[in-house]
């Protein structure tokens, strides 16, 4: 085994302490030749929960990089720049990253929590990270996002594509092309089946609803994967953690389309701005919205402003601890363990 993956598993085994025991496991799963976009149809299985968690870092064909397109805003290649030695880079307001090392990363961390029942109702929770991130040291490791998944008592899955490799840059890559988030989520379904170890879910993964995560400069791939991404009838929310810094009209039209879908954006000072542009639009439009999070969110719109709050410790502490599992438990008739009462967790959001 390589030393990236060596390392890979080292870090996954270990990331998720205090979750349950084992969460992460060092499971790798080779890429495969997939259909694009499955075709969703329902399937009854009579397949039992999973009896412990499964994880893996998957290469994907259809990951948001590596990138051959163009930068919408510019029109310009995405890669701009060529070096004397034929290195491939992309012009940046900090400077040039270069491909190799932050754009070649075609892996995405999944995850399904003990107890993943898909008998029942479940979820797609893909989780879009900011920027300076690794899915092993951010994702999997300090932000808990797995283990908030885990530790919530709700039927969702964890899907976390690698963008930019611990740089500053927002890039969505194949998320700005038409139908490139459905691919994506399309190629996800079969991992996600491969990983569950039963081939009668491929079915079910290609249908489930899906709830998109955005923290930070994950905004840029979420807002084009809502506006171009061909899977927004799949989407049952939007959860915005310290995220709202432009793409506010994509946004809107979210919101506009998709009435019952739910829409949430968390945030400190430093992204008010476009949470303040947003309400301003919506309130324009005669578009309610709220300011707390009401128990139930079918249909929600609401802006939670935090004060006293880290931005760097956002995903793992907003208007609550560990507010990825706080949304979550607040969705009606996603239960993984019916027997199990959520508790709701004091709104500290002001």
């Amino acid at each position: 085994m390589g030393m990236r993956a060596q390392l890979a598993g080292i870090v996954l085994a270990g990331c998720l302490a205090g979750a349950s025991q084992g969460v992460l496991g060092q499971t790798r799963v080779a890429p495969a030749s997939l259909p694009p976009v499955p075709v969703p149809h329902e399937v009854n299985a009579r397949i039992p929960p999973l009896r412990a968690p499964k994880s893996a870092l998957v290469e994907f064909d259809l990951s948001p990089f590596p990138y051959e397109g163009v930068v919408p805003r510019t029109q310009r290649p995405f890669f701009d720049v060529t070096d004397e030695e034929g290195r491939r880079g992309h012009s940046s307001a900090r400077g040039v990253l270069w491909e190799d090392a932050t754009y070649s990363d075609k892996r995405a961390l999944l995850f399904l929590p003990k107890g993943f029942d898909v008998r029942r109702p479940g979820l797609i929770v893909v989780f879009l990270h900011g920027n300076r991130a690794t899915l092993e040291r951010d994702v999997g490791g300090r932000q808990r996002v797995a283990a908030q998944i885990a530790e919530a008592n709700v039927n969702a899955v964890l899907v976390a594509p690698q963008l930019a490799v611990n740089a500053n840059d927002s890039s969505a890559g194949r998320f700005w092309e038409s139908y490139g988030f459905a691919r994506f989520i399309g190629e996800a379904g079969a991992h996600l089946a491969r990983l569950h170890g039963d081939k009668r879910t491929r079915k079910t993964f290609a249908t489930l609803p899906v709830v998109i995560v955005a923290y930070s400069g994950g905004y840029v791939p979420a807002a084009w994967a809502l506006a171009k991404g061909g899977s927004d009838s799949r989407v049952l929310g939007v959860l915005l953690l310290d995220a709202l810094y432009g793409e506010v009209g994509k946004y809107a039209d979210f919101i506009a389309n998709h009435p019952n879908a739910f829409f949430i954006s968390a945030y400190t000072a430093s992204s008010a701005r476009g949470n303040e542009s947003l309400q301003q639009y919506l309130a324009e439009h005669e578009h309610p919205f709220t300011t707390s999070l009401p128990s139930r969110l079918e249909g929600t719109v609401a802006f939670l402003h935090t004060a006293g709050v880290d931005h760097e410790d956002f995903v793992t502490r907003a208007w609550t601890k560990d507010p990825i599992r706080d949304v979550l438990e607040r969705l009606g008739g996603y239960t993984r363990d019916p027997s199990k009462r959520s508790q709701t967790r004091q709104n500290v959001a002001r």
